[in-house]
C-alpha cells in the first residue's frame, strides 16, 4: 500500500518535492493545497489520481494522508501545522517555520503533546560534504567561522516585506545558521547590524534590510559571523567557512574544501539532499523510527530563535542572550 502525501503549497518548493515523491517506490501524492481552487488544481493535475483544494481543512477532510509536506511562504505558517497536528498527520515543513517566535512556539507545543514526527527542511545537513565535516571535525579545534548568503533580490513580493518574509536572515540565511549549529554546536549570544542601502531605492515596497551581519558567540567559545546580501546583481554565494587548529573547512552547495599545510581536498555532493531527506522522513513515517531525521520541528525551533534574535539585536542596537 503506497504512503498517501499531501502537499501544502503550489510554488517551487512544493512542486519540487512532489516530483521526487512520486518518483520513489511506495509513495503515492493524493492532494495539493493552494491559495487558490485553481493554482491547487494545476499543482496536482500532473500527478495520477491527485486532487486539489482551496485549504488545508477541505484536504484533510476528504483524505486519508499518512504526511504532510508545508512548503508556504514564512507568514503563512501556523494554522497549517496545528491543523495536522490536531490529528496527528506527520509533517515535512520548509524553513523558516515563520516570521516571528510566537507561531512556532505554539506549533512546538503541539507537535510534543502529540509525540509527532516532523521533519524541517534544513537540506544542507543531508549533504555528503557535511558528513566529511562533521568527521573531519571530530579531532579539531574550532577557533571560528565565517558564513555567507550573497546574492538578489527575489521577485515575489512578500519576500520584500518583513511581515512576509521576515527578512534575508530569517528566509534564507537561516540555511547557514542551521549548519553552524549542527557543526558547531549551540550559539549563545547574538549581535546584528543590518542595512538598507540599494534595494529600497530600486524596488517598490521593500521593508527588509538588503544587507547585514550578525556576530555570534557559541557555547564552546568559539566565535562566528555570518552575513548577508540581497542586492547585488552578479557574485551569488552561500557557504560556511570553519577556521581550526588544523586548517580551513569550506561548505558550500557544491560540497566540502578543506585546507590544511600542503594540501588542498575536495569532497563533491554526489548525491540529492533532497532525496536524502525525503528517505529519511518517510522511513519515520512507515516505521516510527525517526533517527534518520537530522532536524525535527524542535531542532528547527532553535535555529529559528537565533534568527528571530538577530533581527531583534539589529533592531535595538544590542546582543541578545539566546536561553
Amino acid at each position: 500500500m503506497s504512503l498517501q502525501i499531501g502537499i501544502v503549497g503550489t510554488g517551487w518548493f512544493g512542486r519540487m518535492h512532489a516530483e521526487k515523491l512520486a518518483a520513489m517506490e511506495g509513495v503515492q501524492i493524493a492532494a495539493f493545497t493552494g491559495t487558490s481552487q485553481e493554482k491547487a488544481d494545476a499543482a496536482a493535475r500532473p500527478f495520477a489520481g491527485a486532487q486539489g483544494y482551496s485549504s488545508i481543512h477541505r484536504m484533510l477532510e476528504a483524505h486519508k494522508l499518512e504526511a504532510v509536506y508545508i512548503c508556504v511562504p514564512p507568514f503563512a505558517h501556523g494554522e497549517i501545522e496545528l491543523a495536522l497536528a490536531d490529528r496527528g498527520i506527520p509533517f515535512l515543513v520548509e524553513k523558516p517555520l515563520g516570521v516571528d517566535s510566537e507561531t512556532p512556539a505554539r506549533v512546538l507545543e503541539a507537535v510534543e503533546s502529540k509525540g509527532l514526527i516532523t521533519s524541517a527542511g534544513y537540506h544542507f545537513r543531508y549533504m555528503e560534504g557535511t558528513d566529511r565535516a562533521i568527521e573531519l571535525l571530530q579531532d579539531q579545534q574550532v577557533g571560528m567561522a565565517l558564513g555567507y548568503w550573497m546574492g538578489g533580490m527575489p521577485g515575489v513580493s512578500w519576500w520584500r516585506q518583513m511581515s512576509g518574509s521576515g527578512g534575508q536572515f530569517v528566509e534564507q540565511t537561516t540555511h547557514i545558521v542551521d549548519l553552524l549549529r549542527y557543526l558547531l554546536g549551540e550559539v549563545g549570544e547574538v549581535y546584528g547590524a543590518y542595512g538598507n542601502r540599494i534595494m529600497a531605492g530600486v524596488e517598490e515596497n521593500v521593508t527588509v534590510p538588503d544587507v547585514g551581519t550578525v556576530t555570534l558567540k557559541l557555547a564552546s567559545g568559539a566565535v562566528a559571523t555570518i552575513s548577508n546580501t540581497c542586492a547585488i546583481p552578479a557574485g551569488d554565494r552561500s557557504g560556511l567557512h570553519i577556521y581550526t587548529n588544523k586548517g580551513v573547512l569550506e561548505l558550500g552547495h557544491n560540497g566540502l574544501v578543506y585546507i590544511e599545510a600542503g594540501r588542498r581536498t575536495e569532497f563533491l555532493n554526489r548525491s540529492n539532499p533532497y532525496e536524502a531527506e525525503n528517505e529519511a522522513f518517510l522511513h519515520a513515517v512507515r516505521t516510527g523510527d525517526a533517527s534518520r531525521i537530522r532536524s525535527t520541528y524542535a531542532d528547527a525551533c532553535k535555529t529559528h530563535q537565533i534568527t528571530i534574535a538577530a533581527n531583534q539585536s539589529a533592531q535595538l542596537g544590542t546582543p541578545i542572550s539566546i536561553i
